[in-house]
């Protein structure tokens, strides 16, 4: 029995309806966005905010601000990949149990490894009290950034030296990484940042951890959903936007029971079960995507929406994509926001005149959805800088 053909065309399609770009597949609320490709990336601050503008029917920062930090409705979760992600308050405890309670474990062990090396007779027993007394600061002035917590705290402005003895020895304060670890173990979250949308300066607040989930559980929906927004698609590449081991990828997968396709190129991949069916053409869409949007970070083979000779114009040398210009699922160029605030874009290729007025138009609801705020992707890619300069 041969097995039902997705084309690249149909690929796209999905893209653009299950990922939220079309104009008539936007969404009405901030979670809606998140949950539509998973999780966003927050790594850079903006991306949050820039990734889910596109898929948002309607709405400026303040839509998502209070997403965040008023309804807490979509969270941050260092997790997939050990990046930090957001996701909706709904997933989130999947999210943790999945991929970020492995992750807390490591990050507390390398702190303790730390603290042992470097020899003041700080232990688990000190970093418990250093912990608590954290917590309590927050429950007492409410949320806090960093230099306010140190403040307040004696046991965070405690200084360590790294890998003393070594050429690269280094001393280092405490406050970061029991910040860190605490955030980890899901007993403190990101709070509004210092400044604009735009800031990584954030305030923490005390907050519960998230509620248990077997992690066998847990990561089969997160590969259940995972499949439904990036399908078709392979183990290989669930591995790589999860992390996961094979083995884990591999548990998942059989407990969600996909079913196989077919591809142009002769190759299978994997779709959610009974999802084999053509998609329907979305109108033509345009997008102007950020730096690490999941549209463009989903696959570890971006083949179906990525001419291979774009590739070291849109990518940093880790491998990191850059803000990009979208067309009815394909990637056609990269854009960036110049000092004085202006958007600039360059194709790369020639999609055509209908695809240039399009993206002209995007890029007119961009700037207008920035405002006066300055967006600059943590990660610089070789276009987005030749674009600024």
């Amino acid at each position: 029995m041969s097995l039902p053909l997705v084309t690249t065309a149909e690929r796209r399609h999905r893209l653009g309806r299950r990922h939220r770009l079309a104009p008539s597949a936007r969404a009405a609320t901030v979670t809606e966005t998140a949950d539509s490709v998973v999780a966003l990336h927050a790594t850079d601050a903006a991306t949050v905010f820039l990734s889910a503008r596109a898929r948002l029917a309607a709405g400026g920062p303040e839509v998502i601000e209070r997403a965040l930090y008023e309804e807490v409705g979509l969270v941050r979760l260092l997790s997939m990949r050990n990046t930090l992600f957001a996701v909706s308050a709904e997933l989130a405890p999947h999210v943790d149990a999945s991929t970020a309670r492995a992750i807390a474990v490591k990050e507390r062990r390398s702190l303790l490894k730390h603290l042992d090396e470097d020899g003041q007779g700080l232990d688990a027993a000190w970093l418990a009290r250093a912990e608590t007394a954290t917590l309590d600061a927050l429950d007492v002035h409410g949320p806090s950034t960093g230099s306010q917590l140190s403040a307040a705290v004696p046991a965070l402005r405690q200084k360590i030296t790294i890998s003393r003895g070594k050429k690269y020895e280094t001393e280092q304060g405490i406050a970061t990484r029991v910040i860190r670890v605490l955030a980890a173990d899901g007993r403190i979250r990101r709070d509004r940042p210092r400044g604009s949308w735009t800031s990584s300066q954030y305030r923490w607040v005390h907050t519960d951890p998230w509620p248990a989930v077997p992690a066998a559980d847990a990561r089969t929906e997160i590969a259940r959903r995972w499949l439904h927004a990036y399908g078709p698609a392979t183990e290989a590449d669930l591995k790589w936007w999860t992390g996961w081991t094979l083995t884990d990828v591999r548990k998942a997968l059989a407990a969600v029971g996909p079913d196989q396709v077919r591809l142009e190129d002769g190759s299978t991949a994997l779709v959610g079960p009974g999802d084999t069916g053509p998609e329907p053409a979305p109108e033509p869409w345009a997008a102007l995507l950020p730096a690490l949007d999941p549209s463009g970070m989903g696959w570890a083979d971006r083949g179906f929406h990525l001419d291979p000779a774009h590739r070291s114009a849109l990518f940093d040398y880790a491998g990191n994509i850059g803000p990009t210009v979208w067309w009815n699922g394909e990637i056609v160029g990269g854009w960036a926001q110049r000092s004085e605030g202006e958007i600039v874009w360059r194709l790369l290729g020639s999609p055509g005149p209908a695809a240039e007025q399009a993206i002209t138009t995007e890029a007119a609801r961009l700037a207008a959805w920035v405002g006066e705020a300055r967006v600059t992707p943590r990660f610089r890619t070789p276009l987005e800088r030749e674009l600024v300069a």
